[in-house]
């Protein structure tokens, strides 16, 4: 079987890196994770930074199906049991079963135990993870063509119409069989290169979406599974951001194709900010070097640090992947002295 990796050449656009930088920034920084900062902490041990991406998740997630609330709403319900709003139940359920699906998927992804070192994921994960985020809604909207074997946790029974862009889901008899191949393809993740590592997760992401196992559901655990397969990696997960549900979507249709590269760049760099954003500020120290992203504030953007770093106003460092590193210490000694520039040219 060829490779996973897209053989178009990608070109930087806009001021974006080209995509083979993406994915060698991915590889650096989580590499960088795994060695200097102790890899992923566990969420009994940052559970602040674990909430904030679990509140996130659920909202993008949910959000990309079409759910309404909003993420001050999804915060409240999710924090407090608070259904603020006026929406239909039936939302308020999706967002909460996403939720606990996504709870179990954080900590059974850093603590899977024994049972799971076979594989990156088993078929009861799977079965549980879909049981988990689709039954609270089913208990309210369950789907209006079911049958009794066909609820929560279990596979379809009906033949599924095919998609937009022509890809047809294979017949319900061949879902189990499907699947257990899909399961174990997972176990590429171990073995591929670094470069190739995004487009496999891309590939395995579509492939399950095309199986479309359940007869409802089928894009938010395929979500879930996608990050219980990147923490139990050490990854961070991946959140698709609702803003870019156009570009998600036409990314699976031209998996469905068989170009990977769309798919495999956009999550990529949904896990590079989950990085930046959550987990190295929260486990890195002051005088940590770390990428400037994460050290970027209101007052002192990314790019503003980079122009100072560049011009040797900044203590930095420059990696072999191009990326410029700093720490919190040099960053608030470069704004203080900033500061007094300032009031001196007053």
């Amino acid at each position: 079987m060829d490779g996973p990796v897209s053989n178009k050449s990608s070109v930087a656009r806009r001021g974006r890196p080209a995509r083979e930088v993406v994915y060698e920034r991915l590889h650096v920084q989580v590499q960088e994770l795994r060695d200097r900062l102790g890899g992923l902490p566990s969420p009994l041990e940052a559970e602040g930074i674990w909430r904030g991406i679990w509140h996130e998740e659920a909202h993008h997630s949910t959000a990309l199906e079409g759910n309404t609330l909003v993420l001050r709403q999804v915060e409240r319900l999710l924090e407090q049991g608070l259904a603020i709003g006026n929406k239909e139940l039936r939302e308020y359920m999706e967002v909460r079963g996403y939720a606990n699906a996504a709870d179990w998927v954080y900590s059974h992804g850093l603590e899977p135990g024994g049972w799971a070192a076979a594989e990156p994921i088993t078929l009861t994960d799977l079965r549980h993870v879909h049981r988990l985020a689709i039954a609270p809604v089913w208990d309210v909207a369950p789907h209006p063509q079911a049958t009794p074997r066909e609820g929560p946790g279990s596979f379809r029974e009906h033949d599924i119409e095919p998609f937009p862009g022509g890809m047809q889901p294979p017949p319900w008899p061949e879902v189990r069989a499907s699947i257990d191949g899909w399961i174990g393809e997972t176990r590429l993740l171990n073995s591929v290169s670094a470069l190739e590592f995004p487009e496999t997760l891309a590939r395995l992401h579509a492939r399950f979406e095309q199986i479309h196992p359940f007869l409802d559901g089928n894009g938010r655990t395929g979500r879930l599974v996608l990050n219980l397969l990147l923490v139990r990696l050490g990854y961070p997960p991946a959140i698709i951001n609702k803003r870019e549900r156009t570009r998600y979507l036409n990314a699976l249709r031209r998996a469905d194709a068989g170009d990977y590269g769309p798919l495999g760049e956009q999550l990529a760099r949904a896990v590079l900010d989950n990085l930046y954003r959550f987990i190295v500020p929260a486990v890195a120290g002051p005088s940590r070097m770390v990428p400037l992203q994460v050290l970027a504030t209101e007052a002192l953007s990314a790019d503003a640090l980079r122009v100072a770093a560049a011009r040797g106003r900044l203590k930095a460092a420059r990696g072999a992947d191009g990326t410029w590193r700093s720490s919190r210490v040099w960053v608030e000694e470069y704004a203080r002295g900033r500061s007094r520039r300032g009031r001196a040219s007053d």
